[in-house]
């Protein structure tokens, strides 16, 4: 599924009102990104700011905080990663953790970015800190949402379950109980009204359209997993960024990303700013939206 904006349904542009684009990737998939210049922008300004999701979201995860970043001036690049959102869904693409670096940066390659505000969240953490880490150069700031970049050897069970390929493919692909899920247990401020839960799920309607969702739970690399060492690889170079302008907002009612991934970034990147919202849920970035969204912006003015 590959979108523009004016084949979107009417409900869901009101939610999401972005000028889409497409890029196609190194793996041979076209790619759907968010590109927004911020109001007054110059057209010569190469910055930008550059939102990463995780799973089982896409890029309107950011759209409050797309909105008000444009409002204030800048300019916002949000992809989807293949497999997921308004992008193209292969059934045969090689989703790995390593891959999805790759994309990533071939599109910010391709834009010909110079200088990034990252704002990361799930596994958007390890993608966009992967990109980072392979270009530290281009990174200014950077907002971490509930997310990692690391190993952990924790998993919660019911995804270690959504990991197997019995029943956890069942659960995640025939009865897309993986996404539908997150939009209750990802919660815990406010409740998705019935158009912004029918945002999320949108782009993953079918067996074929959720395969993305499913690549990414069984990418979740332990020691043995064949992207733990690329996983490692971006751990072992987040020190770098210990001394650039780092803001954690982090949601501590979350079942998944728990205070245990917290302290594991305190530990690599301790000279963080942190901003603990105790009642937001693990899609802290919408769940908390109104006090999130002027913290990013607010942060990125500084």
């Amino acid at each position: 599924m590959t979108a523009s904006t004016q084949t979107l349904p009417a409900w869901l542009r009101m939610l999401y009102p972005f000028t889409l684009k497409t890029f196609a990737t190194s793996g041979g998939a076209k790619m759907s990104y968010v590109d927004e210049r911020g109001t007054g922008q110059s057209p010569g300004d190469d910055s930008a700011v550059l939102l990463v999701h995780g799973n089982p979201t896409w890029s309107f995860y950011y759209r409050h905080a797309i909105t008000a970043l444009v409002a204030s001036g800048r300019r916002c690049i949000a992809p989807d990663h293949i497999g997921m959102g308004l992008s193209e869904k292969p059934q045969d693409y090689k989703y790995t953790l390593a891959q999805r670096i790759t994309d990533l940066e071939s599109l910010v390659l391709s834009l010909g970015l110079k200088q990034i505000d990252l704002v990361v969240h799930d596994w958007g953490g390890a993608i966009g800190f992967g990109l980072a880490v392979r270009h530290p150069q281009l990174i200014r700031r950077i907002v971490i949402l509930n997310s990692a970049a690391y190993p952990m050897d924790q998993i919660p069970k019911s995804i270690a379950l959504c990991k197997t390929s019995f029943p956890g493919s069942l659960i995640v692909r025939t009865f897309n109980g993986f996404a539908r899920a997150a939009t209750k247990l990802a919660m815990n401020r406010r409740t998705l009204t019935n158009d912004e839960k029918n945002g999320y799920l949108f782009p993953y309607d079918s067996f074929d359209n959720r395969v993305g969702i499913d690549a990414f739970i069984k990418d979740i690399p332990d020691a043995g997993h064949p992207s733990f060492t690329t996983l490692r690889r971006v751990a072992d170079g987040l020190d770098q960024f210990r001394r650039r302008k780092v803001l954690m907002i982090w949601g501590a009612n979350d079942f998944c990303f728990d205070a245990n991934f917290f302290e594991e970034w305190r530990k690599y990147i301790p000279e963080a700013k942190v901003h603990l919202i105790a009642d937001a849920g693990h899609y802290v970035a919408d769940d908390a939206y109104e006090q999130v969204s002027p913290m990013i912006v607010n942060f990125f003015k500084a």
